[in-house]
């Protein structure tokens, strides 16, 4: 005699998805806590007798990003989880994904004012260090710091794309200490409009170096947000010299920023300020430099760009530096749904991908004819071989057509 067996449910239901880097995320807080970091290290290898040693800690920040990081990724290798559609409204309204974002800042801030202490201070014995820094130190420390604004313009970036008035407003106290508070204004509504395109600052073209990029970014994107608040501000019926100009109220809040730290710590510390905010930024722009190079969107039959997909940004999804960007290397998901959360991103089919993550490729920007070597072929595998479907640097357009056997 045979009996009938009746399924267990719990067998038959699907596994419940789990974010593997829920927990992770905390290490995002490394870059606003590496100054904290760094001090520790310091004082524990003069204690060691370690005193040649200890002020390369100060060096952190570039440490982190040129050679710990490029490691990392290239030992853990890619990510690959991608959370399904059944769980995406749920993990958009997890509070504690915020909350890992928003804890960056005052540990950002805090780095900030302690940094200006350790430039300003004729006596730190108490780290084992004779006197105050060295000039060695002081420029370390400061590309240290300079590192964590670099990072936290990402974070400003995961947080003025929100809807939420106080995390656009969280956007610009993040961006106060690099002066770049006009990336507030110009990323989300100048260069998501014209991303891909050769009228947009921010997206790098074929045959164009990093170093040729990088001023045309700067300030090209400085025009442009200033000319978006004045747009914005006339059709209000208001003067652009107004503090409701959101690019003149970002910077205010640097000045205060800065001018109370000189005002506290001596103007001794304007010099590395400067420093550490030039150097935040360009890392800024060495990323932007590496999500859309030579990547074009296509007019349409109305003369208009096509819609910005997921081909139109280079993608990265390894692991490691997901964790520390909060998932920008998920580019073409962002561009495509510029309002998602980072923990909802994906890494989408079709788009271009990148042959390392970001705190590899950064490296390799620096240095033109290694990065023409790595990337010019797959710009060009990406359109299928046609060259005249790329974005060109006209200055270079004739002769790269040249090059490419079109008249």
């Amino acid at each position: 005699m045979t009996t009938s067996r009746i399924a267990d449910p719990a067998r038959l239901a699907p596994p419940q998805w789990r974010d593997r880097k829920r927990h992770l995320w905390l290490f995002g807080l490394v870059p606003p806590t590496a100054v904290l970091l760094a001090t520790g290290l310091v004082w524990l290898f003069n204690e060691l007798g370690w005193h040649h040693a200890a002020p390369v800690w100060w060096w952190i920040g570039p440490l982190l990003v040129y050679v710990l990081l490029p490691i990392l990724d290239r030992f853990f290798g890619p990510d690959g989880q991608n959370p399904p559609d059944e769980v995406m409204e749920q993990l958009e309204n997890d509070r504690y994904y915020r909350w890992c974002v928003y804890a960056y800042i005052p540990f950002q801030l805090l780095s900030l004012v302690f940094a200006c202490y350790l430039w300003s201070a004729a006596d730190l014995s108490w780290l084992g260090v004779d006197g105050g820094l060295s000039l060695v130190s002081e420029i370390g420390l400061a590309l240290t710091v300079g590192t964590m604004g670099g990072v936290g313009i990402n974070t400003a970036h995961e947080l003025g794309h929100k809807k939420e008035e106080l995390e656009r407003w969280l956007s610009k106290i993040t961006l106060a200490q690099t002066f770049y508070g006009h990336f507030y204004i110009e990323h989300n509504r100048g260069h998501h409009v014209r991303v891909a395109t050769p009228e947009d600052p921010a997206s790098s073209r074929f045959g164009e170096s990093f170093w040729t990029f990088l001023p045309r970014s700067v300030w090209g994107s400085l025009r442009s947000s200033w000319s978006l608040e004045q747009t914005r501000l006339r059709r209000m019926g208001k003067q652009p010299w107004t503090i409701h100009n959101d690019v003149l109220n970002a910077w205010l809040m640097s000045v205060v920023l800065w001018g109370a730290l000189a005002a506290i710590f001596g103007p001794g510390v304007l010099p590395f300020l400067v420093l550490q905010a030039v150097y935040g930024f360009s890392l800024l722009e060495t990323v932007n430099y590496l999500e859309h190079y030579g990547l074009l969107r296509q007019r349409t039959a109305a003369g208009r760009y096509e819609r910005c997909t997921p081909q139109h940004s280079w993608n990265s999804d390894h692991i490691v530096t997901n964790i520390f960007l909060y998932h920008l290397q998920r580019h073409s998901d962002h561009h495509a749904n510029p309002t998602r959360r980072y923990q909802t991103l994906r890494s989408m089919d079709g788009a271009p991908n990148l042959p390392s993550g970001y705190a590899s490729m950064i490296t390799v920007a620096y240095f033109p004819p290694l990065w023409r070597r790595v990337m010019d072929k797959r710009v060009l595998a990406h359109y299928g071989g046609d060259i005249t479907r790329v974005n060109l640097q006209p200055g270079k357009r004739d002769r790269i057509l040249a090059k490419y056997g079109v008249a």
